[in-house]
């Protein structure tokens, strides 16, 4: 038993470590934070069996647990849900180019940009956004912008910017003042930033949509696929993550040097116990953990027990609401949404 304890705490520890290190100085160190929530819980399951037994080795775990409290804390919430809560509303969505249900053999539902347009929030902030200028059911600056009075920021990753073309979004109901592009792949990756005019503040907004993870979730129902090919989904998952390291020191440094308060919203690709969202939680708040409910998985998928759709802010701004709306299954992603308050919003 001392044995056992003993090599739980030491790997416990070791898991908790990793997510201070960047994946371009070890290699596949980012893979090690996938097995935090496993540790954990082993950890209180060993916990219950040597506090019961009353064995001083209990201490091992009890430690082990104390050392990781954050990452219990940032996987389940239990804040009020606050629907009403008045401010700044933000919404952020992976909208798979409007085109999921489609690509599984069903016609192209119009009825996304009816709940997009439904949708109160006076920011919301686009991944994998389609745009067709040819198709008028397709135009989704114009449903989603011009049609509800909002102003946007969009930039093409890809395609004719007359005609079809497909990028990042930002939509506002507040005047953009200023925008730009943080850095792209030149494919669906990259991060754009919009500053939009809000009363007398000026809040920086921040859409972003790190390297992809590159794994093929429905292949992942098949147990015989997954062994054939687990070494080169490893691989994957490691040049991802080495991929996100090197582009989020890209945007922290844009962050840092940001003269306006930001809301930073997109599809991280990276679940909470990851290097990147411990290095965006040292000078940024995530909302889940201050007004978030439940576990807020944000995958549409196989593997739905995922939270890789964030929104950071500034400490300074207070979320008063989150929501993962699972209701919404136009694509492999749920839309995220969040409001926000600050002294001097009122005014």
């Amino acid at each position: 038993m001392k044995l056992i304890t003993g090599s739980f705490f030491i790997i416990s520890l070791i898991l908790f470590s990793s997510v201070y290190i960047s994946p371009e100085y070890f290699s596949y160190v980012g893979l090690l934070p996938f097995f935090i929530p496993f540790a954990w819980l082993a950890n209180l399951f060993l916990l219950a069996i040597l506090a019961l037994s009353w064995r001083r080795l209990a201490f091992f775990p009890l430690i082990a647990l104390l050392i990781g409290y954050k990452f219990a804390l940032i996987t389940f919430q239990i804040h009020p849900k606050n629907e009403d809560a008045a401010g700044l509303k933000v919404l952020t969505y992976n909208a798979h180019l409007f085109d999921y249900k489609a690509k599984a053999g069903d016609k192209f539902d119009p009825n996304v940009f009816i709940w997009l347009q439904d949708h109160p929030a006076d920011v919301k902030v686009f991944q994998e956004f389609y745009q067709d200028y040819t198709t008028p059911s397709r135009n989704a600056i114009k449903i989603l912008g011009k049609d509800k009075g909002f102003e946007h920021s969009f930039q093409v990753i890809e395609g004719s910017p007359q005609k079809k073309s497909y990028g990042m979004a930002i939509f506002s109901r507040y005047p953009i003042i200023h925008e730009g592009k943080v850095f792209d792949n030149n494919r669906t990756n990259g991060a754009i930033f919009a500053d939009i005019l809000v009363k007398s503040d000026t809040i920086r907004i921040y859409n972003v949509h790190l390297e992809s993870m590159k794994i093929d979730s429905d292949g992942l129902e098949n147990l015989d696929e997954i062994k054939e090919n687990y070494r080169q989904t490893l691989g994957k998952l490691n040049r991802g993550s080495l991929a996100r390291s090197k582009q989020l020191k890209v945007l922290t440094e844009h962050i840092k040097n940001s003269p306006h308060r930001v809301i930073l919203m997109g599809d991280h690709n990276e679940i909470p116990y990851s290097y990147t969202y411990f290095k965006l939680s040292e000078n940024l708040i995530n909302a889940f953990e201050k007004a978030g409910r439940g576990f807020g998985f944000t995958y549409n998928k196989i593997i739905f027990f995922l939270r890789i759709d964030h929104i950071f802010t500034d400490p300074s701004l207070k979320a008063v609401q989150f929501k993962t709306h699972r209701e919404v299954d136009y694509s492999d992603h749920y839309p995220v949404s969040a409001t926000f308050t600050w002294e001097g919003l009122e005014q």
